[in-house]
């Protein structure tokens, strides 16, 4: 088996995406950061407020230009998202990459013409390329690679189909994701969005985190109260030991009269929050919460069947 074929792609590399409208440049262009992409189409939004309008291309291109002889200025890794079909189009990108000690990277995104034209239906009209434009720019490409791109200075040309983008596009969206959620270990606004999600936004006002508690075997835990009445909620970041996160709610020990302690119930919506409050929670057998420890518990739906009707109920239990 032959080992797969990673492109060196090295930090002070600069990578001009070459290929007809439709092409999926974008697409991949997305993998890396966005604040490492300078993009055609975005650059024509910024001058003109209309990402299809023709007629501020020369001025996003002037602003690509700047905005890329900055960054090269920086040896910032950077990356071109723009047809760039033409010797003439992508003369001063390389170029720009040289006067800077830069590492000029082709990377071809050969899709096929056919799908290139179909692909044009499904965008809005201000952003249909003609066919007959598709047509001509995919010739522009073919003819770049018979020519040579290296022989325009270019240090590597590579195919977007040897490209091993989705790893690191994922690593970067699940440590975005963490953040947002306040999964992080970080502080701010991240802390509260897993909550909104999770219980609905009108949740948020009673929450209260409790610092320094250890009624929940080391895991973070948390207060919805309103007057006398209140809940106790863990956040689990390992259920099931596979790294998923939910919340515990703190209830009874359930039909078990030695325990005069209490349990954990996994907690999905906030009809489980009405239920646990209502003393009733692990009763309803059609109820998806099921009494478990710290850290573990079974594969449950979010919603179940017939209990949605519940959710305003829930509210209103909750605030007393």
């Amino acid at each position: 088996m032959t080992a797969p074929y990673y492109p060196q792609m090295p930090e002070n590399s600069l990578v001009v995406l070459i290929g007809p409208a439709g092409a999926g440049k974008t697409t991949i262009a997305n993998t890396w950061p966005a604040s490492q992409v300078l993009s055609l189409d975005a650059l024509r939004e910024t001058v003109s407020d209309d990402a299809g309008d023709q007629d501020a291309t020369g001025d996003a291109v002037a602003a690509l230009h700047l905005l890329l002889e900055a960054r090269m200025r920086r040896r910032l890794f950077t990356v071109v998202d723009a047809t760039s079909v033409t010797e003439a189009a992508r003369r001063p990108l390389v170029a720009a990459a040289k006067r800077h000690n830069m590492l000029p990277i082709a990377l071809l995104v050969a899709t096929p013409g056919t799908v290139c034209v179909d692909r044009q239906g499904a965008r809005l009209a201000n952003r249909r390329v003609p066919e007959e434009v598709v047509i001509r720019q995919r010739k522009d490409m073919v003819d770049s690679q018979r020519r040579g791109l290296k022989a325009e200075g270019f240090t590597e040309v590579v195919y977007s189909e040897s490209l091993y983008r989705l790893l690191p596009f994922l690593e970067r969206l699940s440590g975005a994701r963490q953040a947002d959620l306040g999964l992080d270990g970080g502080d701010g606004l991240g802390d509260l969005n897993l909550v909104a999600r999770m219980f609905g936004e009108e949740i948020v006002p009673l929450w209260q985190w409790k610092p320094g508690s250890n009624v929940a075997g080391g895991d973070r835990v948390a207060e919805i109260r309103l007057g006398q009445m209140y809940l106790t909620l863990a956040l689990r970041t390992d259920v099931d030991g596979e790294g998923d996160v939910g919340f515990d709610v703190m209830v009874p020990c359930p039909h078990d009269d030695e325990c005069d302690g209490y349990a954990w119930v996994p907690a999905y919506s906030v009809t489980c929050l009405f239920r646990a409050l209502n003393g009733d929670l692990d009763d309803d057998e059609d109820i998806v919460c099921t009494v478990h420890g710290p850290n573990t518990g079974d594969d449950q739906d979010d919603d179940p069947d017939g209990h949605a009707d519940l959710e305003e109920q829930a509210l209103e239990a909750i605030r007393g």
